[in-house]
């Protein structure tokens, strides 16, 4: 999980905290990637275009993945306003609806945004909403992620912007983990994690992803026959263990030549290939252009946003 979000490079953008009180209802547009908040105090409903509305409760921590445009309200039937005007008149870390002294929502929100060279690693894997109720074992703990996160909003303190960014990741990781053991279909690597089989063997691909790896290998320290591991390997994480490892080498390769952190033959060492020719090969194959193609188009597209 570390290794993934790692590579997604997330971007956190803490918003102002709602205060809310009467009724009241906000619009949201549709957004890319992972938007995550909770409520400090009261209730609220939650209205994704296409689903039933969700009634969101005091302690309840939600998280949208790649969400369609949505509503907060205090009630479905009440008529929703861009939130974009709302937040515009944010003072103080807050943007109000009605009466100070009588509101009754305190929610705390915000967004990350990732590399979209590598964002479909998460965002492939999360339902358009996660919910952590107050009363789940896990609830608690995230509960009181959101507080310290929103008394972070509110304090406007020297390095406010560094913890923002630490809580919201902590609060994704754990919000991850909650949807893991959530669902009982597969969902990819994320739900592997928790396995002794594969999940052994994934975390062994990441810890020395240059190691030419066998399926006997992998099979063998997962304890699983070859077979039963290969295919137990597909059917949870939806593509055989070894392509699986190149296509985790393309995005690291991907990542590393975007930055300019290492020459192509390095990084062919150092993701497993004999040589730099194999390892353009195997680059060519996943990602459609050769390393050198690739890393003189990532910095022009750097320069070009930079001028």
């Amino acid at each position: 999980m570390a290794d993934a979000i790692g590579l997604l490079r997330p971007r956190t953008v803490i918003e102002p905290s709602l205060r809310a009180a009467g009724e009241w209802a906000l619009r949201f547009g549709a957004f890319p990637h992972v938007r995550v908040g909770g409520l400090v105090r009261g209730t609220c409903w939650l209205v994704l275009d296409g689903r039933e509305p969700v009634l969101l409760h005091e302690g309840d921590t939600f998280m949208l993945g790649n969400p369609p445009p949505y509503v907060l309200a205090s009630t479905p039937e009440v008529r929703p306003r861009p939130a974009e005007s709302v937040w515009a008149t944010a003072e103080d870390g807050f943007a109000r609806i009605g009466l100070e002294s009588e509101e009754d929502l305190y929610l705390c929100v915000g967004h990350l945004a990732f590399d979209d060279r590598n964002a479909c690693v998460l965002t492939d894997l999360l339902p358009p909403l996660v919910i952590v109720r107050a009363a789940d074992p896990r609830g608690r703990q995230l509960g009181q992620l959101i507080e310290m996160l929103a008394t972070e909003v509110e304090a406007t303190a020297t390095g406010g912007s560094l913890v923002q960014n630490h809580l919201a990741q902590v609060l994704l990781v754990h919000m991850l983990r909650a949807h893991a053991c959530q669902t009982d279909q597969p969902i990819g690597w994320l739900g592997a994690l928790n396995q002794d089989g594969i999940g052994v063997a994934l975390r062994a691909m990441h810890a020395d992803v240059g190691h030419s790896w066998t399926v006997g290998e992998l099979a063998a320290i997962s304890h699983m026959s070859r077979s039963a591991f290969a295919q137990a390997f597909k059917d949870q994480i939806g593509t055989s263990p070894l392509e699986y490892l190149i296509q985790w080498r393309m995005r690291l390769a991907r990542d590393a030549l975007a930055r300019g952190e290492l020459s192509i033959s390095e990084l062919a060492s150092a993701t497993g290939y004999s040589s730099e020719s194999a390892f353009s090969t195997a680059f060519r194959r996943v990602v459609g252009s050769s390393p050198k193609t690739f890393r003189d188009e990532a910095r022009a597209s750097t320069a070009s946003r930079s001028a």
